[in-house]
C-alpha cells in the first residue's frame, strides 16, 4: 500500500478487485438520509455504507457536542458486520471533499486501523474514471473484531481550555470564515470560536475540483501554521468533529503525521456554561 493515506480512483479499483473493502461515507447534515439514498442507487463494487449518526457517531451521549464518537465496542461491532479484518485495505470515500471519508479514515487509525486508504476526489472522481458501479446493498459475511481507540489520539474540552493560549500548542478550527468568526451560526445554538483558536477551513485543503492539494503545497501552509511547533502540538476542531478529522488527514497527506482531535469541538464547547467565547468584527 502506497504511503499516502489518499488513493486515486484507478488504484482503488485495482485494490477492491484484490479484496479491498470500500465504505461509502456520503452524508449530508441538512439531509441525513441523503447519503444512504444515493448509496442504494449506486456505489463502488462491494462497497458497505457508513451512516455518520448511526455507524461513526454514538447521539446518545448528551452534552458532547453534535456528533459524539462511538464506544470502542459499537464500532467493533460495526467492523465485525462490515467483514473488515484487521489486514483488510479500507478505502473510504465521500460525495467529493472526503469530510465523512476523514472520519472513518480517523475513527480506524485510531482504532489501530492502519489499512485505511481516501478515495481522493470520492465518488466523482470514480465517476470521471468512468469506472463499474454496482446497485445492490452488500452484506458481508460477518467475522470476529475487537478494536480500542488510542485514548492519546483526541483531547477533551478541559484539556482545550488548558492549551488554547499557550504557544507550544496550535487549536486549529475547520469551520468555514464566517462560522469562526461568529458572523453566522446555522447548526449550534452559540457563534464564535474557542479564544485562541486559529481558523483553517478543510476546503483549503481542496483543490477546486475537491481532490487534496499536492503533499509539497499542504506541508508549506501547514509549516507556516506550525511556525516550528511539532505536529503533534496540533489539537484540530471543528463544529463537531468531522471536518476535523479532515485537518488531521490534510496533515498526513502532508507528511507530517497526525496531531489530536477535539471529538467535542464548537458543539460541545458552546454547550457547556463558563466556557470562554471569542467574536471577531
Amino acid at each position: 500500500m502506497n504511503a499516502s493515506p489518499l488513493i486515486t480512483a484507478a488504484a482503488a479499483a485495482e485494490a477492491i478487485a484484490a479484496g479491498a473493502r470500500a465504505v461509502d461515507c456520503r452524508f449530508d447534515l441538512a439531509d441525513p438520509g441523503i447519503g444512504e439514498r444515493a448509496y442504494l442507487d449506486a456505489h463502488l463494487p462491494g462497497a458497505v455504507y457508513a451512516h455518520l449518526d448511526r455507524h461513526l457517531s454514538d447521539l446518545s451521549k448528551a452534552g458532547r457536542g453534535r456528533h459524539p464518537l462511538p464506544d470502542a465496542a459499537d464500532f467493533s461491532r460495526q467492523l465485525s458486520r462490515w467483514g473488515i479484518a484487521p489486514e483488510t485495505l479500507v478505502i473510504a470515500y465521500d460525495q467529493a471533499q472526503s469530510a465523512f471519508a476523514a472520519r472513518l479514515w480517523w475513527l480506524l487509525r485510531a482504532a489501530g486501523h492502519d489499512r485505511v486508504a481516501v478515495l481522493d476526489g470520492g465518488f466523482e472522481a470514480w465517476m470521471r474514471a468512468g469506472l463499474p458501479l454496482e446497485t445492490a446493498p452488500v452484506l458481508p459475511a460477518p467475522i470476529r473484531r475487537a478494536v480500542a481507540f488510542d485514548p492519546a489520539a483526541q483531547v477533551d474540552a478541559d484539556v482545550v481550555d488548558r492549551i488554547r493560549l499557550d504557544p507550544a500548542h496550535l487549536l486549529l478550527d475547520a469551520r468555514p470564515g464566517p462560522r469562526f468568526r461568529g458572523e453566522v451560526e446555522p447548526l449550534d445554538p452559540v457563534a464564535g470560536h474557542v479564544p485562541g483558536a486559529v481558523n483553517r477551513p478543510f476546503a483549503e485543503n481542496l483543490e477546486a475540483n475537491g481532490r487534496f492539494k499536492p503533499a509539497a503545497t499542504l506541508r508549506a501552509e501547514f509549516d507556516a501554521l506550525l511556525a516550528g511547533r511539532a505536529p503533534s502540538a496540533v489539537v484540530a476542531m471543528c463544529g463537531s468533529g468531522v471536518t476535523a478529522c479532515h485537518t488531521l488527514l490534510a496533515m498526513a497527506v502532508a507528511g507530517l503525521g497526525c496531531g489530536r482531535l477535539y471529538p467535542g469541538s464548537w458543539s460541545e464547547w458552546c454547550g457547556q456554561p463558563g466556557r470562554a467565547i471569542a467574536r471577531e468584527g
